[in-house]
């Protein structure tokens, strides 16, 4: 799409800058001709002001933001949405913008030969394509489905999708289900799709649905994960997708992974420029041994490795136990005294 293309959206997107905001920024709130939030990832504070009216274009113009707390952080809408997303393509970021504007695709893709041709079952290929039909988690049941786990950290989930009817077939059997489910993006370190997780839900989000593995992954998973925030300095990794958003929901601002298992979470591949890692555990013997095996291979690459492990079974069942306050409080006696600044929530 052009670059004219782009500036229309925007300025669509600025004449319902409010509404725009409650949607994409909900830990914010209004302050008289501004929304504030705390940055552009949806984390809870006041740094960053966007203007909710003014001209279409120019300077003043709604929609545009600013973070004092960030120097050069600035932009407009289409930035607070790819934030949202995960995503930096500007067809992927355009496309989530028109279903929020209930705008039509005006250069829908053609489908290739290759998409006409079924995809071998479970492979990278069939990964992509489910998560290309499926949609954003937000107003659905996978949405329901954290919250009922108590995850607050609902930001930056680019990679959690929802399908109403994504295929499921018990072991054994020819008789194909279509049941309501999560589905997580696995990606590598460049940001491409590898695989695919389902969780299968209840009709009503409230808890997995009733069958007997109702949690599946496909593709290629080895090194790669489900990512949660851009990759920095310091990052947290774990094995199952609501045990590292428990610990995301006590430290927002920390980018994660979750690598699906114990076996996949002790061989993840570290990005560039990682410095320190925090392991997140698993009170049973596999999560012992992948913390083990992980911290020696992130030693060895001159990365510090610090565990944190749960007072439950895992962090998930802490945060249900004893709610937000209490995981705080833990996850603070086992970070190192910069990132307590830093990532903690509150």
């Amino acid at each position: 799409m052009s670059r004219l293309d782009a500036s229309e959206l925007a300025i669509r997107l600025g004449r319902r800058a409010e509404a725009v905001c409650r949607h994409y920024l909900s830990n914010g709130r209004r302050e008289g001709r501004y929304w504030l939030v705390g940055d552009i990832n949806n984390t809870p504070g006041r740094s960053m002001y966007v203007r909710l009216t003014g001209p279409d274009s120019g300077k003043g113009a709604a929609g545009k933001w600013t973070d004092a707390a960030v120097p050069d952080a600035h932009g407009d809408l289409l930035d607070v949405i790819a934030a949202a997303i995960g995503r930096n393509d500007f067809r992927d970021v355009a496309a989530e913008a028109r279903r929020f504007l209930a705008l039509p695709d005006p250069d829908p893709p053609e489908r290739s030969n290759d998409d006409r041709t079924p995809a071998p079952s479970g492979s990278r290929e069939a990964a992509r394509r489910l998560i290309a039909i499926s949609q954003p988690i937000r107003d659905t049941i996978a949405e329901t489905y954290l919250r009922g786990r108590g995850i607050t950290a609902l930001h930056d989930l680019g990679s959690l999708h929802f399908h109403p009817g994504c295929y499921y077939r018990p072991e054994g059997s020819r008789v194909t289900q279509a049941l309501p489910a999560m589905v997580a993006s696995v990606t590598d370190l460049r940001d491409t799709i590898t695989g695919a997780h389902r969780t299968w839900l209840a009709p009503d989000g409230s808890g997995k649905a009733a069958v007997e593995t109702p949690r599946r992954a496909m593709g290629e998973l080895l090194g790669n994960g489900v990512r949660f925030g851009r990759s920095g300095v310091v990052m947290a990794a774990g094995e199952g997708i609501e045990t590292v958003l428990s610990v995301r929901s006590g430290l927002p601002r920390m980018p994660m992974i979750a690598a699906l298992s114990a076996a996949h979470l002790a061989a993840i591949l570290f990005p560039a420029g990682l410095r320190r890692l925090y392991v997140v555990r698993d009170r049973d013997p596999a999560g012992d041994g992948a913390r083990d095996s992980l911290i020696a291979s992130a030693s060895e690459a001159g990365i510090e490795a610090i565990g944190l492990a749960p007072r439950g079974g895992d962090f998930n069942d802490d945060l249900r136990d004893g709610g937000i306050d209490a995981l705080v409080a833990a996850l603070k006696d086992q970070l190192h005294p910069d990132d307590a600044v830093r990532y903690l929530c509150g």
